[in-house]
């Protein structure tokens, strides 16, 4: 006879193992069902080429909340940190803008740009830290229903609206500002350096299906504003042994507090009888039981795949339909026979165990989404490059190196679809743009790993490939996220919750809504 469960969770990402830690945690019994052969969804790493590990689709962390790492005890669990320490912008006239974990030292680099910018740049961090700061309780808070007479709602409101209202006038505009604006109309208020404002807009295009003039980027700029990293907002880090190292931290917290975790299960249906979840269906034909079921997949998946469409409100399904999921992202990681070097910055140094960017204008930027919106990767890229090894020597053999680069922008629905020249073409473009500025790059690169939205679809099953489960735009957040009435985590099967990325707060290795789904499941 079967086991019946209190919970089983869709999904080994790593907001349904925080989901699942956290309902462990409080003594329930919890099966957690991976389609793959390891946990992580996208944040998995994966020895592709003997001797190098890949983080092989996301690849830095900050978003991951504080109160997740201390409820679960995740540094027990062998999670560590390890602090990017700069960005440096190659510009192509030679020269370069850097930005370092030494605040003095990024004021004389902005500086040697742009006196005026240097100014401004201490006021503009301490503006966003302070709307880092003002966000923040808002990713612990469940979204309350705007429409709702319920007390639950209510009291909700009257928090959220006591928040906005302690803000202050100016902190209140200027929220307001970065909830509408374009990254860079809004950077353009602050700077005139060009390189420093395409550089500060490419945190706003960051897996999104729109460019820096794009309105509602300033709030996506605001959201990696966000990441915190021992108290100190804005750092971002490489976790040790890559992505997948968060999230088998947060496997081995789960299992600790007692959670099953089931590889290579994968689930066909949820079983709904008289309008409520009690199981799953696996493709194999096995069915499981449990009280409650929880989706950490993206809604499109979550609803319009795993549900029949009679057990669901007709209005409902279309607002998911609606829901905009647009892959835009792609990752191109490099085995390399030696560290490339950058002749704006010539040798070893301190750069090369933080971010490279190539982002020398706005402008850059929003050619390369010219690209995408005709349908077409962008042929000069936006590229975030980092050199794990250099910050984590296991990920590569002694002398020789990993190269893990997030691209804008490689739209999903490409002109005559995404084929394996296209896909070449794309890895080219991007080694192309980062070997003018390191000329000895080409002839170091060992192996290639080319991967497109579709790619990330049919590896990890997200829907479009789209690393936010859901585009982070004003329309789709908070009490809109995923659907009006349905932002507490529920849904209108009793009994199925949703705990994914395309729930409150949104994307990003953040486990937030893991925890806030738990918290709710464990209301009743």
């Amino acid at each position: 006879m079967s086991k019946n469960y209190d919970a089983i969770i869709i999904g080994g990402g790593h907001n349904g193992l925080v989901n699942a830690a956290y309902l462990a945690r409080a003594g329930k019994s919890v099966l957690v069902l991976e389609r793959r052969h390891l946990v992580g969804g996208a944040a998995v790493t994966e020895e592709i080429y003997p001797g190098f590990k890949y983080t092989v689709f996301s690849y830095v962390v900050s978003l991951l909340r504080p109160e997740v790492i201390r409820d679960l005890e995740l540094p027990k669990h062998g999670l560590r940190i390890l602090p990017l320490p700069s960005t440096l912008t190659p510009l192509p006239n030679g020269d370069y803008i850097a930005f370092w974990d030494d605040h003095d030292k990024t004021r004389r680099e902005i500086y040697r740009h742009s006196p005026r910018d240097a100014e401004a740049y201490d006021e503009f961090g301490h503006l966003m830290y302070h709307m880092a700061k003002a966000v923040r309780p808002i990713l612990s808070m469940i979204p309350p229903d705007p429409t709702s007479l319920s007390p639950n709602d209510l009291r909700g409101l009257l928090k959220f609206g006591g928040h906005m209202q302690g803000l202050g006038e100016e902190h209140f505009y200027a929220l307001f500002k970065l909830m509408t604006m374009s990254a860079a109309d809004f950077l353009d208020e602050w700077f005139e350096c060009e390189p420093l404002k395409g550089t500060k807009s490419a945190s706003g295009i960051i897996g999104t299906f729109l460019g820096p003039r794009s309105p509602g980027t300033a709030y996506v700029l605001l959201h990696h504003y966000m990441g915190e990293i021992d108290g100190a907002f804005r750092a971002w880090g490489f976790a040790k042994g890559g992505t997948g190292g968060i999230s088998e931290s947060i496997a081995g917290a789960a299992r600790s507090f007692g959670a099953e975790i089931r590889l290579n299960a994968s689930v066909a249906q949820v079983i709904v009888k008289n309008g409520k979840a009690v199981g799953v269906a696996l493709e194999g034909g096995d069915e499981l039981y449990a009280n409650v079921v929880v989706s950490s997949l993206d809604p499109k998946l979550t609803f319009l795949k795993l549900t029949d469409p009679k057990d669901l409100p007709t209005d409902f399904i279309e607002s998911i339909r609606r829901f905009k999921i647009r892959g835009s992202s792609g990752k191109v990681n490099l085995a390399l026979s030696e560290l490339p070097n950058f002749t704006c910055m010539p040798g070893f140094g301190p750069h090369l165990r933080g971010a490279v960017s190539i982002s020398p204008s706005v402008d850059y930027i929003e050619r390369a989404y010219d690209d995408a919106k005709y349908g077409d990767f962008a042929r000069r890229p936006y590229v975030d490059a980092i050199i794990p090894s250099m910050i984590d020597p296991g990920m590569a053999p002694p002398g020789q190196h990993v190269m893990s680069c997030f691209v804008q922008y490689a739209p999903y629905h490409l002109n005559g679809g995404w084929t394996d020249a296209k896909r070449e073409a794309f890895g080219d473009a991007v080694v192309n743009v980062l070997a003018e500025h390191a000329p000895n790059l080409k002839r170091s690169i060992l192996h290639r790993q080319v991967i497109t939205p579709l790619d990330i679809e049919r590896t990890t099953g997200l829907t479009e490939g789209n690393i936010f489960q859901g585009d982070l735009a004003l329309n789709q957040l908070f009490f809109l996220r995923p659907s009006p009435d349905w932002a507490n985590f529920r849904t209108p099967i009793r009994g199925y919750y949703q705990c994914g990325s395309g729930t409150h707060p949104g994307g990003g290795i953040m486990g937030a809504g893991g925890r806030l789904a738990a918290l709710e499941i464990l209301k009743g």
